[in-house]
């Protein structure tokens, strides 16, 4: 995963975890039966992401929450639904987007605290499971539909949904597509395949489809790489979820940092914030908290 240099340690801290009120101690439900069976789930948090005004948003996947956190580390209620959100994202304009593994892709009317239907089925058939989105310049929405895809079932898919409205599918053959970015220039879409340990990159053609996919990187452990972003010197976040860290990965695919967990090996996603976007909050999901890390260190 590097060269000559090993790569550089960062610390997070906490910077806020989910008050005692809004935890659901005792209760059952589809999505942890399903996915962490057996252990108690009050809380898993996922889908960080900033508004205009430094808002730092996130979902509760089993719940059906959403949850704004003010810059002082206050926690609000912002929705509570029927469905499993899972990743969310705000453009540039301050709609808010969520992927529901339930439901398809949403959009959120924060004054009514309601979802609003974006995008339900492909073709009259419903989505395995959206998981995670991302939006680019031109308002094109890119997302997974991860479903319990993995090396027995590797029909995961890459879609993206076009402004004017077409659904294209990039890939069909994924192993659980999960996290996923494109590079500085969107020439490139980089995917998080959790359960093949690996990250895949997606070179656009010409005509907008891709070719020559490849592993930009691999890694190892249980889990395996979810959510991500990208700086604007194009280095490659990465969190785990099960080796409680976030990789940092150099255009050219060496591993150059690795950012440590305080709070628990469940890191499952992650924005870049702070006034001059120095700042990478983290998702701790099992425990409920959001970390922070100073990445200004990087240059």
């Amino acid at each position: 995963m590097y060269l000559d240099t090993p790569p550089r340690l960062i610390a997070a801290e906490v910077f806020s975890a989910m008050p005692d009120q809004f935890r659901r101690e005792g209760v059952s439900t589809e999505w942890a039966d399903a996915n962490r069976p057996g252990q108690p789930t009050d809380c898993f948090i996922e889908g960080p992401s900033f508004d205009a005004a430094g808002n730092l948003y996130i979902v509760d996947i089993p719940f059906g929450r959403i949850f704004r956190i003010a810059p002082d580390g206050q926690w609000s209620l912002v929705a509570e639904y029927e469905g499993w959100p899972n990743g969310l994202k705000i453009s540039r304009d301050g709609r808010i987007f969520v992927a529901d593994y339930r439901r398809g892709i949403l959009e959120l009317d924060v004054k009514a605290g309601r979802m609003l239907p974006v995008l339900a089925s492909r073709n009259s058939e419903s989505f395995k499971g959206c998981n995670d989105l991302h939006l680019a310049s031109n308002g094109d929405i890119y997302f997974t539909d991860q479903g319990q895809t993995g090396l027995h079932d590797p029909t995961g898919r890459v879609y993206r949904l076009t402004a004017g409205g077409r659904l294209d599918c990039l890939i069909d053959n994924g192993i659980s597509p999960n996290g996923l970015v494109l590079d500085p220039a969107e020439t490139v879409l980089f995917v998080a395949m959790t359960r093949d340990n690996a990250v895949w990159r997606l070179p656009f053609m010409k005509d907008g489809s891709v070719s020559k996919v490849g592993r930009f990187c691999s890694m190892f452990g249980s889990g395996g790489p979810d959510g991500m972003t990208m700086d604007r010197a194009g280095r490659l976040f990465v969190a785990h979820v099960s080796l409680g860290h976030v990789f940092v990965f150099a255009p050219s695919g060496e591993l150059i940092a690795r950012i440590k967990s305080c709070a628990g090996p469940a890191c499952t996603n992650i924005a870049i914030g702070g006034k001059n976007n120095d700042r990478l909050y983290i998702t701790e999901s099992v425990t409920g908290t959001v970390m922070v890390a100073d990445i200004g260190v990087l240059g």
